[in-house]
Formats: C-alpha cells, structure tokens, sequence
C-alpha cells in the first residue's frame, strides 16, 4: 500500500485513521492505492491480533419467514463451530449489500454470507466479485445461498436449491390434476431466482402441449399484500383454475382474494405456493407448496465458508433438492368435479 502511493506507512496508517490531514495530492495517492488495491480497514486490527470469529448473514428483509428460517440454520453452524452470527438486512437496494459487505469486512467477518435474490447489474456484480477478491486474500470467504452467481470469475462459493426443477414438479401438480389454465403469481422479473421458477412453470406447461401465456403471469414482490393484488386482477381479467405462486406469502395472499371475490379453494380454485415456510401449515386451506430446505441452506453455506481446506477449488457450489408437499389446496378444476357430480 505504501510502496503503490509513494509514500510512507506512517503516513498510510495517519491518512486512514484520519489522524492528521495530508496535502491534497498525498491524501489523493493513497486513496488511489486503497481503490486500487480493494484494501479495507480491519476496525478489529487496531487492537486485535486474532480474526473476530464473525459470520454476517445479509438479507434483503429481516421479517421475512424464508430468511429468518435460512438464518436459524446461518447461526446453528456458526455457534457449533464457536462463531458468532451477525444479521444484516439491504432492503433489496444494491448499493446498501456492497456497503454492509464493506462494514463487515471492516469487523473482520471470517465469512459473509448474501441470502436470496437481488437486482444485479454487471456494474454489481463487479464490484461483488471485487470484494469477493479482497476477503480471499484475508483469508475470508463471501458465500452466495438461494442465489447463483452471475458475475464474472471470482472465489465466490454458492448454496442453492434446484428452483426450476421445483417449479417445474409445482406447476406439474396442477395440470396433472386436469388444470390447463394455469396462472402464476411470479417474483421480481429482475431477480434470477424468480426467474428459475418462471422458468419451470412454462417448462412444464409446454411438457404437457400448453402454450404459456403471458397474460395468466403477474409480477409480485413475493410479499401477501403483492400476492392479493395480483391475484384479484387475475381472477377478475382471466379465466385461472389455478395459480402457482412463487412464495407462500404470495400464495396466502391469493386464497384471500379468492375467497374475498367469493371463490372456494380448492373447490372454485386451486393454489400452490413455494418454500415451505411454516404458514403453510396454518393456512385454511393447508397449503400445497415446494419443500425448499430452508435451514439446511444456511447451514451448507456457513460450512463452505468455515470448513475450507487448502486443496479445495476456488469456487465450490452446493445444490439442494426440492419437492411438492401435498396438502389441501388442490383439487380438480370445478367443471371436471361438475361432471364427476353428474355421472355418479
């Protein structure tokens, strides 16, 4: 650092601790070394020789039930392997993940770990596998979970469950079930792991000889509220059986726009949701939803951060499977419980 500015490490180490003000130029060559080199300032290393033993979890929404059960499994393996857990939440915004990276690296974290989806621009991602970079030469590990990586070459490890093939075995359900209008409540368009899922429902339509449609398809922000929203248009400009949505929160927020638009699921309508999260559970219907093993994600991606051995690749990734939980909230479309009606 010192040697890239030209100047001295005492003078280094005054500048970044703001300890005395510099001339402008010698100021301006040592920030051009900090960009430079990536390099961040260890808060712990001013009175601190040993690493902090932190894990930082970032999530987009700290309320959320799929990150709290992601982070249940975060803290479980960082305290069986005597780390402490640290939660942070971005808001979605881009700019705040890279600050949050940034203070962590700062606190020393051992591993950070981003959980879920995030709108991310080549710009992002530049500057994610740049901070990827810099925790690699401090012997620090950033971990992705239900989230793949899109950027360019950099030691970044990955924790992911197969969405599309979840997806896929959802939306599968239903038309086994003899649904061929089958609506999705999808998420953020800019989101890839919305985007998996999108992927396997119109796989699976045109498995069974359906066309998509892009009008049986809303964007949500996978929250109820969204979810009643999107549902209430769909059921009012379509002709839906069916929805598959791709939350459970989305999905608890289209069985109340059906019944507030006087639908019955599963007899009027079908739903089924994705995660697992426990509301399913507690919904009325019990909700027909993808298992997605939530806990074991923030597990598998705390162990990949701690548990690195020096012959193993710079980037590993880890997929979990998923699968349908059958409950309640499906049914065969109503004209086809009409005729079985009739011929008994």
């Amino acid at each position: 650092m010192a040697s890239r500015a030209g100047v001295s490490v005492a003078t280094v180490s005054r500048i970044l601790s703001e300890a005395y003000t510099a001339p402008p130029a010698t100021h301006e060559r040592v920030m051009q070394a900090v960009r430079d080199l990536d390099y961040v300032v260890n808060a712990n290393a001013r009175t601190l020789s040993t690493t902090s033993g932190l894990v930082a979890m970032v999530v987009n929404d700290i309320t959320s039930p799929f990150f709290m059960n992601v982070a249940s499994g975060v803290e479980e393996q960082a305290v069986a392997d005597g780390r402490v857990c640290l939660v942070c939440s971005t808001q979605g915004v881009p700019e705040r993940e890279l600050s949050v990276i940034n203070l962590m690296r700062q606190r020393g974290a051992e591993a950070i770990i981003l959980v879920g989806g995030m709108a991310e621009t080549e710009e992002h991602l530049t500057q994610l596998a740049a901070a990827a970079e810099g925790m690699d030469r401090a012997g620090a590990r950033l971990v992705l979970c239900a989230r793949p990586w899109k950027g360019p070459k950099a030691p970044v490890d990955v924790v992911e469950c197969d969405m599309e093939a979840g997806a896929f075995a959802a939306t599968s359900h239903l038309l086994s079930a003899g649904h061929t209008r089958v609506a999705h409540l999808a998420g953020p368009h800019e989101f890839s792991v919305a985007g998996q899922r999108l992927e396997g429902y119109e796989r699976a339509l045109r498995a069974h000889g359906i066309k998509p449609d892009p009008a049986l398809v809303a964007e949500t922000d996978m929250t109820r509220e969204s979810g009643y929203e999107a549902a209430s248009r769909l059921l009012t400009d379509t002709d839906a059986t069916a929805i598959f949505c791709a939350s459970d929160m989305s999905a608890a927020g289209a069985i109340a726009a059906a019944r507030d638009l006087g639908r019955t699921v599963p007899d009027d309508l079908s739903v089924v949701g994705f995660d697992d999260i426990p509301l399913a559970e507690d919904l009325y219907p019990r909700l027909t939803t993808v298992h997605v093993p939530q806990q074991e994600l923030g597990r598998s991606a705390t162990r990949l951060a701690l548990h690195r051995r020096p012959a193993d690749p710079p980037n590993r990734r880890v997929v979990l499977g998923s699968h349908v939980v059958v409950r309640q909230s499906v049914a065969p479309p109503a004209r086809l419980n009409t005729v079985g009606k009739a011929d008994s």
